[in-house]
């Protein structure tokens, strides 16, 4: 356990004498009272954070690792604080009668912390001690995904982060409020619900618990950010189309609904190998091609509203729902295009290669127990990946003005893969992943277009 003088949370002499200075103001202890067993009171407990507008803010709960003052008196001849049950280190020199200065211990327990002691202070010494009820959460918890962003209502979806334990309340968009039904992962990094009917607009979903609140990105039901939905909204481009080549048309459209086990499909959608071709044959590109209509999309008039332009590329995204029955593994990728202007096998320019089935240069099989949403932020598009280039949405609306072909599309590939081209380690070089021939089903849905900022949340 570090103490309050770690490196992350030094105090200035300046800051920490002004706080005794001014709280020894307020002593009125008798010099004949035996003050090592004068009764222990606590009035009230102050966040301590330099960095704060708010140096010193008078709180209702503490988050471990935080630096907090009780105030109160009796605190002369303190010798145990314990923070949940936890024995709760504390230096002597930081204990005035009136004031004391604690770090809340990061191994403090909270929700396996026993229900006698749980969101508890207790002061102790000789002849005396004190119980002060106060919250104790964890860090501030995050929010990292949300399985499907375009659910249908009565779906169940999975919001995944940390520090999500006890979640009694989530608010959709039009502040529709959930509050039954919640189901809490223990270690935080997980909570389901149902999705409530009647949402009409697009927004975050708000996520309260018993460590606070996080807000998601404003991704949430974002129709108006559609731009092929294969159901009448975008319009689906195909030119060229014979009953062994790559183009994707309308009659290769699927229906059925599948994916019941999780969110199911919605209407139409696309199988990336269609069923008329069997196999794709091993180290091929364009296997398989679907298109946006292309001129006429208007970016700009539909989507600036939503996404104004001066927005950074990593805070605005492509995102699509998709569908993998079987485990997906060792061969093949979608290669999503910005506009028309690729043969296939690129790993550069206006385009992102999606390789779902290895996760930080491991091959991890990739399988789908319903529709899940996939996001894909602009700057992974491999122009606009140079962090040290200021690209924003602009540019990605400019890109596609003055294409000579402004469809957007996805492309099933099935090439080998140089594992550099994935992980960006220069160790991999030599790295190559032998494709293979494959039968695999991979089905997308709702393409959009979507903002990733998120409201501020605030627990003051």
């Amino acid at each position: 356990m570090k103490s309050i003088f770690s490196n992350k949370n030094i105090w200035t002499i300046g800051l920490l004498v002004s706080l005794f200075v001014g709280s020894l103001g307020f002593s009125s202890c008798k010099q004949d009272v035996d003050i090592a067993s004068t009764p222990i009171k606590v009035d009230s407990v102050f966040l301590e954070d330099a960095t704060s507008s708010v140096i010193d803010r008078k709180v209702t709960f503490a988050r471990l690792g935080s630096l907090i003052r009780i105030q109160g008196s009796g605190f002369t001849g303190m010798k145990k604080v314990y923070i949940n049950g936890y024995d709760s280190y504390f230096s002597v020199t930081m204990v005035t009668d009136i004031s004391m200065l604690i770090q809340v211990p990061g191994k403090a327990p909270i929700v396996d912390a026993d229900t006698t002691v749980r969101n508890t202070i207790r002061l102790v010494k000789d002849g005396s001690e004190f119980i002060y009820k106060i919250q104790i959460r964890s860090g501030a918890p995050t929010l990292t995904s949300i399985s499907n962003t375009m659910p249908a209502a009565g779906d169940t979806i999975t919001i995944f982060g940390t520090g999500l334990t006890e979640i009694k309340k989530i608010t959709f968009p039009e502040n529709v409020v959930v509050t039954v039904g919640i189901v809490s992962d223990k270690a935080g990094t997980y909570c389901k619900v149902a999705v409530p009917a009647g949402l009409t607009k697009s927004g975050s979903l708000k996520v309260e618990g018993s460590n606070g609140g996080v807000y998601s990105p404003a991704y949430f039901n974002c129709k108006s950010g559609v731009i092929l939905d294969f159901d009448g909204v975008g319009s689906q481009g195909y030119w060229g189309w014979t009953a062994t080549g790559s183009m994707i048309d309308a009659s290769d459209l699927e229906s059925a609904v599948i994916g019941t086990n999780g969110v199911k499909s919605q209407g139409k959608y696309c199988a990336h190998r269609p069923s008329r071709i069997t196999q794709f044959a091993a180290g091929k590109n364009r296997l398989s091609e679907v298109w946006t209509a292309g001129n006429g999309d208007d970016w700009r008039g539909r989507f600036t509203s939503l996404i104004p332009a001066t927005t950074t590329v990593s805070q605005c995204a492509f995102q699509f729902d998709i569908y993998v029955p079987q485990a997906w593994s060792n061969t093949g990728f979608l290669k999503i295009c910005l506009i028309n202007n690729f043969n296939g096998g690129e790993w550069t320019d206006k385009c992102y290669n999606y390789v779902p089935w290895l996760v930080n240069g491991i091959v991890t099989p990739f399988q789908t127990s319903g529709w899940t949403t996939v996001t894909i932020p602009f700057s992974y598009f491999y122009t606009y990946a140079d962090t040290n280039s200021s690209y924003t949405f602009e540019n990605i609306l400019a890109a596609r003005e003055t294409a000579t072909y402004q469809n957007f599309g996805i492309f099933f590939e099935n090439s080998d893969i140089k594992l550099q081209n994935v992980t960006g380690n220069v160790k991999d070089a030599n790295t190559t992943l032998t494709s293979a021939a494959t039968s695999i089903s991979v089905y997308t849905d709702n393409w959009r277009v979507v903002p990733l900022s998120s409201p501020t949340y605030t627990d003051y």
